[in-house]
């Protein structure tokens, strides 16, 4: 079981008495209960499926009263599955949370005028009070997931809640616009009939989404579990394949790529290094020189990462750069000696990305030289080894932008001796 700080459970436990206060006026209120049903059946239909059906929550609160809006959103929350530890723990959570947002947006609806307005479908007027509502919905959303984001993983409360606020504004916006015209329907001489027929359309496409979100996250966790196993493999390059991967992202967008692409590049580069899982550990970790044999055997690595990843259909043009970064534009690299424009693309750029984050971070047979040296050594090789463009991309990237690569090596464990020749213009091992 993941533990949670005591901190965290208590602010839990603040939030949860916040809803029942939210909730506490319910027996006085006059509501059409048969409604309340209707839209909590539908709010937690929608969680399981796509996660996060916010459309109908805000249906709720434009059309009943604070605390049977409120309501609208605990029986979902409280039956959605949980994936994480302690599970109870955080349906409460998600349910408190859920009810004081929906609360307090069904609030500033009503105070406004929201639901006349949504009964005589008096447009324009109908989108300022509902649109005080969803920002209101949405800055106790972020306010409160700041929050436990603070106690519960020690992240700076400001910035967890701005990050969060700035990414969930637009898309809380868009299911306002849902919940409004539910509303509005609802309201109308078509009833509640009419709702359900707009809710439909807009459930398959959330669905459709969340399914997105879903299958990119799976990809992250497949790319992340296999540069893991080799930053454990090779200790002296942990961090190595995601700070390629981000140099990767830096040359593709200074050449202008579109974005999509940049994201393969980027999974390019994180992989690039995979195939070192079928060297042995202790050629990796080798201090003196290789061996003719030895250095075969590593020659590998890119054969060998190609074979891995080859059947990850998602990664495109990312599996030729696995198999290829080690190719050099005078037909000398490695593995089938590819001359020029016979390398891919997505390779050139990922092998200059390589060599030049292999330069700057310290290895088991070299010291990590200065970002200046180590491009003027990428210029030098260029139209021999390296693709020009793709080095005067990285310089002029880096000039912008500098080198803050957000995961770096561990540089103070060993004292490295002196460097090796390996045999390769850049002063890379391969």
């Amino acid at each position: 079981m993941e533990a949670v700080p005591a901190r965290a459970h208590v602010y839990v436990a603040g939030v949860a008495l916040a809803a029942l206060y939210c909730l506490h006026l319910l027996p006085s209120v006059r509501a059409p209960w048969w409604a309340v049903a209707l839209l909590a059946v539908l709010y937690a239909g929608g969680e399981r499926l796509t996660g996060s059906f916010y459309p109908v929550l805000l249906a709720g609160a434009f059309l009943l009263p604070p605390p049977a809006a409120a309501l609208v959103a605990v029986p979902g929350a409280l039956l959605a599955p949980v994936a994480r530890r302690p599970r109870l723990l955080r349906r409460i959570w998600r349910a408190s949370q859920l009810a004081v947002a929906a609360w307090a947006a069904s609030r500033v609806h009503w105070a406004l005028g929201g639901r006349d307005a949504v009964v005589d479908s008096d447009f324009p007027y109908a989108l300022v009070p509902a649109g005080a509502a969803v920002v209101v919905f949405c800055l106790l959303l972020t306010a409160l997931d700041g929050g436990i984001l603070a106690l519960a993983e020690g992240v700076p409360a400001r910035a967890a809640w701005q990050g969060l606020f700035v990414r969930s504004l637009a898309p809380i916006a868009v299911h306002g616009l849902a919940g409004l015209m539910m509303a509005v329907l609802w309201r109308s001489p078509y009833g509640p009939v009419a709702a359900l027929l707009v809710l439909l359309p807009m459930c398959v496409s959330w669905w459709a989404f969340a399914q997105y979100h879903r299958e990119r996250a799976a990809h992250q966790a497949t790319i992340r579990a296999l540069v893991q196993a080799v930053d454990i493999k090779d200790e002296y390059t942990r961090g190595h394949s995601e700070r390629v991967g981000q140099a990767s992202m830096m040359i593709a967008r200074e050449l202008g790529m579109d974005e999509g692409r940049i994201e393969v590049l980027r999974f390019a580069g994180i992989l690039h290094d995979v195939g070192k899982l079928g060297v042995p550990t202790r050629l990796l970790r080798k201090d003196g020189p290789l061996t003719p044999e030895e250095r075969r055997i590593i020659e590998l690595h890119p054969e060998y990462g190609h074979e891995m990843v080859r059947g990850i259909s998602f990664l495109g043009e990312a599996r030729a750069a696995v198999l290829h970064h080690h190719e050099r534009l005078d037909g000398s690299g490695y593995p089938y000696g590819l001359v020029g424009a016979q390398i891919p693309e997505s390779a050139r750029v990922v092998a200059v990305a390589d060599a030049f984050d292999a330069m700057t971070s310290t290895r088991s047979y070299s010291r990590a030289r200065p970002v200046g040296t180590a491009l003027e050594e990428l210029e030098r090789c260029a139209g021999t080894q390296f693709d020009p463009r793709m080095v005067t991309a990285l310089v002029r990237a880096l000039g912008r932008h500098g080198w803050h690569p957000a995961v770096t090596a561990d540089e103070t464990t060993r004292v490295p001796g002196p460097r090796r020749p390996v045999g390769n213009r850049s002063g890379v091992r391969p």
